[in-house]
């Protein structure tokens, strides 16, 4: 490698400013310093010349296995052992979690390799855990300390990614890119557990006393339980290997060595191991395998539970296509996990039923927008429900109305703050008010699986409208439901729970009846995704969940009374109204107070604003805090007994007085009743409404700039109450440029009506 002109002129001008003594000592230190390195990479010490060398090396195998150039150092000290004839026997200092699935293949194999030229191979275990204890049975004979930790005979796999392709970067096949087939990925890793397992059997031979299931399980074991187990042969220290391989060698007159690579002094810069030895288990995450390793890719590794729960993953974007009303309201206002692809399938579905989809993202949206909806679904949240919203779907419930729950115990659909939450305790706040609950842990099925353990099978079904047609179910990591007498579903009596640790026949998807209504329960949501969803019958599922949801109708007034007008609001003087507000997602209070025929109050927070009215109760101004505006025609109330289908129109110029200066502006408005429906307020009264939707337009000259604000929305008001809930949205503009969005929703809390005259 060349030098470069500014490297070159660096050292020269350091050297230049030495005197020739400093320079010769600066050379020595140099050459002392390249001695002892080179002694170092040297594999065997010197002796005297005549007499032949015996040599037992030592090969130690220290961290994770993840990198090339790890690997290349193991194999590189394998190889000189193989061709150096006074290396008579190697022993394996084993303290590894494994590492990367081909790497430590590579090390096995080349150790096998190495047994064929007649060279034992010993093991002395500190610790030997997945790919470590897959090298740690190439060898002949393995010591092991009394607490070592043996075992953990396992694979993880990072799944193919979903590819979005490119129109300017051609592939040439489906899975030229991603390399693996998603739904079948759990079966090429367990391919590669056979292979561990295999290895493991046909090494340990007859000393093994672990079946396959066993074996497959992945438990640790301590040194002395290895012993029980037949994964290792004996107790002992590293000397006690030495010892094993000097007797297995008959050898009189030996030598202990340490074999280091020849390439030492090489690391790869997220080790940060002095030695030639991989990482610590702190440095290793699964964003740092993915970043070696990118996925697709298999690693016959251990990592600790914390590390894993530490690398968790940005959650999925959750994105909120419908904002407006829907049949079915999806709730994505508790930091849910699922997407809205976990959706798509059930979505197209209820689609082709003419059902409309919905999604709730603020809390205020669930509030608002539950009463138009005829089924609710929650999926995966990771905040708690409070009591009063718990109350309010349980009347959504009671009324007749269907609440679906999908819970998925997999990490993708927990994520950290799930985790602080208690894992279950988001979701069960809701599904225990129902007699529902969901349990803690997976399901998983050692005898009978697709691909891999966890992705478990039901075959056992209560005769019901959602399980028509139902053989056979996958479920991919899912949970049971308690109690097991409400369930549909169910799996084999050979299924484990995680948690209980025992078999059993686990409910899988249950179903309650509460009040007129139905609440469907089910411990999975990958299901309902592609490719998942086609596997045996689970696609024939969402079409029987589909076709109930469809079938789920509100209950409404009778035919005589579905068109009933809404009377002027009856409300006396005195009356005193307590309103919810969110505004862009923020809660506060809101009091709205009726002081005279002619006035009314609002109090919120930080301001209080009058309204002055006229006899016939049109808007002519109003005054809040510094602030006063004056129309030159009175906003009118609407035009009362309001019929469904009937429509009207306003507009007025008007002047907003600010700290003395006035400004001029204008406002229209068209209104409509849309229709007439029974609406909860936030106390759990229902109120009989008409719905009205409206757009208003508004322009203001302020300080030079023209304002415009353009708000659509809609509110609902009954004879009882006057307006029960109000939803908008405001659009700003600024010299005709888009400046920003408002979102407001309004719901009653609570009525206290003044005394009639």
């Amino acid at each position: 490698m060349h030098e470069s002109s500014h490297e070159k002129e660096s050292s020269e001008t350091f050297l230049s400013k030495l005197r020739r003594p400093e320079v010769i000592a600066l050379l020595a230190i140099a050459i002392i310093s390249f001695s002892v390195v080179y002694s170092q990479i040297l594999t065997v010490p010197r002796v005297p010349e005549g007499r032949p060398r015996n040599i037992i090396g030592i090969m130690r195998v220290e961290g994770y296995v993840e990198t090339p150039l790890v690997v290349g150092q193991y194999t590189d000290i394998i190889n000189q052992a193989m061709l150096n004839d006074s290396v008579k026997a190697v022993v394996l200092v084993i303290d590894s979690g494994g590492g990367y699935a081909d790497y430590v293949e590579e090390i096995y194999l080349d150790l096998l390799e190495l047994k064929t030229r007649n060279k034992p191979v010993v093991a002395s275990v500190i610790t030997a855990l997945s790919g470590g204890y897959y090298i740690a049975v190439a060898a002949d004979h393995i010591f092991a300390l009394p607490t070592s930790f043996v075992g953990s005979i396992g694979v993880i796999g990072m799944g193919p990614p979903v590819l979005i392709p490119s129109e300017s970067v051609l592939e040439t096949g489906a899975y030229k890119v991603t390399g693996f087939s998603r739904l079948l990925f759990s079966f090429n890793l367990s391919h590669a557990l056979d292979n561990f397992v295999s290895a493991v059997q046909a090494n340990r031979g007859d000393r093994l006393k672990l079946s396959s299931t066993q074996l497959k399980r992945a438990m640790i074991y301590l040194g002395s339980e290895g012993l029980e187990a037949g994964l290792v042969d004996e107790v002992g220290s590293l000397q006690r290997a030495i010892s094993w391989a000097v007797n297995e060698t008959k050898l009189t007159q030996y030598e202990v060595v340490e074999l280091r690579p020849l390439t030492l002094g090489l690391n790869s810069s997220w080790q940060g191991s002095s030695d030639y030895a991989s990482a610590e288990s702190a440095n290793l995450t699964l964003q740092v395998l993915d970043k070696l390793h990118p996925p697709p890719a298999i690693h016959y590794i251990y990592l600790p539970p914390q590390v894993i729960a530490q690398s968790s993953y940005p959650p999925k974007p959750l994105a909120t296509p419908s904002t407006g009303s829907g049949n079915v309201l999806v709730d994505l206002s508790h930091g849910n996990l699922a997407s809205w692809w976990d959706f798509d399938i059930l979505i197209a579905e209820l689609a082709v039923r003419n059902i409309t989809v919905s999604v709730a993202s603020q809390r205020y949206d669930l509030e608002t927008r539950l009463s138009d909806a005829t089924c609710l679904i929650v999926a995966s949240p990771t905040e708690v429900y409070t009591e009063e919203e718990a109350d309010r779907i349980a009347e959504f419930v009671r009324k007749g109305k269907m609440l679906v729950m999908f819970f998925d115990p997999a990490w993708e659909y927990i994520g950290p703050e799930g985790l602080v939450q208690g894992l279950i305790a988001p979701i069960n706040s809701l599904a225990t008010r129902f007699g529902l609950s969901f349990a803690k842990g997976y399901l998983y099925n050692e005898e009978e699986h697709f691909g891999s353990y966890r992705n478990i099978y039901v075959t056992d079904f209560e005769s019901s409208q959602l399980t028509l047609n139902l053989d056979s179910l996958v479920l991919f990591t899912g949970t049971h439901i308690r109690p097991t007498g409400e369930g549909l579903a169910w799996t084999a009596d050979t299924t484990y729970s995680s948690v209980a640790e025992k078999a059993d026949s686990y409910a899988t998807i249950a179903m309650a009846e509460k009040g007129n209504g139905t609440v469907i329960t089910f411990g999975d949501l990958t299901f309902l995704s592609e490719p998942y969803c086609y596997v045996d019958d689970n696609y024939q599922l969402i079409l029987n969940l589909a076709s109930l949801i469809a079938g789920t109708q509100a209950p409404v007034h009778g035919e005589e009374d579905f068109e009933e007008p809404v009377a002027r609001p009856d409300l006396p003087v005195g009356t005193e109204k307590n309103f919810t507000e969110w505004v862009d997602g923020n809660e506060r209070p809101f009091r709205w107070l009726k002081v005279s025929e002619t006035e009314t109050i609002i109090d919120l927070p930080n301001q209080t604003t009058r309204y002055y009215l006229t006899e016939d109760g049109g808007l002519r101004r109003w005054v809040s805090d510094g602030m006063e505006c004056i129309y030159q025609f009175p906003l009118p109330e609407p035009p009362f007994p309001l019929t469904g289908g009937e429509r009207w129109t306003y507009e007025s110029n008007y002047t907003l007085t600010v700290e003395g200066k006035a400004h001029e502006g204008n406002i229209a408005g068209e209104e409509a009743v849309e229709g007439f429906e029974d609406v909860t307020a936030g106390d759990g009264e229902t109120y009989y409404c008409a719905r009205v939707g409206y757009r208003e337009v508004e322009q203001l000259l302020y300080n030079g700039a023209n304002m415009t604000t353009v708000t659509t929305g809609k509110y609902w008001v009954s004879y009882e109450a006057g307006t029960v809930k109000q939803e908008a949205v405001t659009d700003i503009f600024v010299d005709g440029a888009f400046a920003g969005r408002e979102t407001r929703a309004l719901l009653l809390k609570s009525i206290r009506k003044g005394q009639s005259p």
